[in-house]
C-alpha cells in the first residue's frame, strides 16, 4: 500500500505541525533565496519588524511576518521544538482557531512592545533595530498554557515539573538578560509575547474570550476567499439563461418542423444546465404542446 503523499500528510497534520512546516519551508527559502540573488537581508528586511516608525508605515504586513523569519539553524530549532512541546498540550484542552489566535495574537504583542521600546525608552531610543523570529508567539503559548493550567507537571528528563515553574523561570531569564544582553529587543518581544498569554489565560478563566474579535476577524479572511456555493453559482447560471436572445421566445406559430426542433433542444439544454425549474412559463408552454404534438 502506497504511503499519503506529502501534500495530504501537511492537510491532514495538526495546525502546530503546520506552523513548524511552514516556518522551516520560509526559512529554508529566504536563505536560498538571499544566496541566490547575492543581496544580503535586503528582501528579509521587508518582512522583518522595523524599529523606525516611517519604515513601518510602508510595510505594516511586517508586524506579523518578522515572526515567520528566523536567524541561523539554532534560532529556529530551538523556537519549533518549544513550539511543538507546548504547543500540543494547548491543542489537548482548545481548538486549533484558539491555538492560532494566541500564537497571532502573541506575534503581534510582541511586535508592538518591540517597536514600543525602541521609540520610548531613552537607552534605546538612539538605536535601530530589525526583528525576526517566532519567540514572542512562542512565548505567548507557553505561558498562556502555564497560566491556565499551572498545576499540571511535565516530564523533563527524570524529573516532573509544573508548568507555572518553566513559565516562572522563562520570564524571569529573559528580564534579567535585558540589560546586559545585545538583544534587548528580541528579549523585549519574549515579554510581550507573556504578557499577552498571560492575560489571555487570565481572562479566559474569568469567561472573557479576549481574542474572540481576531477569530471573527479570521474568519471573515478565510470566507473571503472560499469558493461560492455550487447553489449561488446555479442561481446565476439561472439568470445568464433566462436572459439569453429572444430567439427561445418565439411564438411556435408559424415555426417550422426544424426551428421548433432547435428551440426544444435549446430548452431541453437549459434543463440539463440549470434544472427544470429555470425556465420561463413562456419555454414551459412550448416545450409542453411540442410534447403533444410528437
Amino acid at each position: 500500500m502506497a504511503s499519503p503523499s506529502l501534500s495530504y500528510q501537511f492537510k491532514t497534520a495538526n495546525i502546530v505541525v503546520k506552523l513548524i512546516v511552514i516556518n522551516v519551508l520560509i526559512w529554508i527559502g529566504f536563505m536560498l533565496l538571499e544566496w541566490v540573488l547575492n543581496s544580503g537581508a535586503v528582501i528579509t528586511q521587508w518582512f522583518s519588524l522595523p524599529t523606525d516608525l516611517g519604515r513601518l508605515i510602508i510595510q505594516p504586513w511586517s508586524l506579523l511576518t518578522y515572526a515567520f523569519l528566523h536567524g541561523d539553524f539554532w534560532h529556529i530549532f530551538w523556537n519549533m521544538l518549544v513550539l511543538y512541546w507546548f504547543g500540543q498540550i494547548v491543542l489537548n484542552l482548545f481548538t486549533e482557531k484558539r491555538f492560532l489566535t494566541i500564537y497571532l495574537l502573541g506575534t503581534l504583542a510582541g511586535g508592538v512592545l518591540f517597536v514600543t521600546a525602541y521609540n520610548l525608552f531613552p537607552v534605546l531610543i538612539s538605536s535601530s533595530a530589525y526583528l525576526v523570529g517566532a519567540s514572542a508567539a512562542v512565548r505567548a503559548i507557553m505561558i498562556f498554557i502555564a497560566a491556565y493550567t499551572p498545576n499540571t507537571e511535565v516530564r523533563i528528563i527524570f524529573f516532573n515539573v509544573k508548568l507555572w515553574h518553566i513559565g516562572v523561570f522563562v520570564v524571569l531569564t529573559d528580564l534579567i538578560q535585558i540589560p546586559s544582553s545585545g538583544n534587548a529587543g528580541g528579549l523585549l518581544a519574549h515579554v510581550g509575547g507573556a504578557i499577552f498569554g498571560y492575560a489571555y489565560a487570565q481572562q479566559l478563566g474569568k469567561g472573557n474570550d479576549i481574542g474572540a474579535w481576531w477569530e471573527r476577524f479570521m474568519n471573515t479572511v478565510v470566507n473571503y476567499f472560499k469558493p461560492k456555493p455550487k447553489s449561488e453559482k446555479k442561481a446565476k447560471m439561472k439568470t445568464v439563461y433566462k436572459n439569453r436572445s429572444t430567439a427561445t421566445k418565439r411564438p411556435a406559430a408559424g415555426m417550422s418542423k426544424s426551428e421548433k426542433q432547435v428551440r426544444v433542444d435549446t430548452i431541453l439544454d437549459k434543463i440539463s444546465k440549470s434544472g427544470y425549474d429555470s425556465l420561463s412559463k413562456e419555454d414551459k408552454d412550448f416545450l409542453f404542446k411540442a410534447g403533444k404534438e410528437n
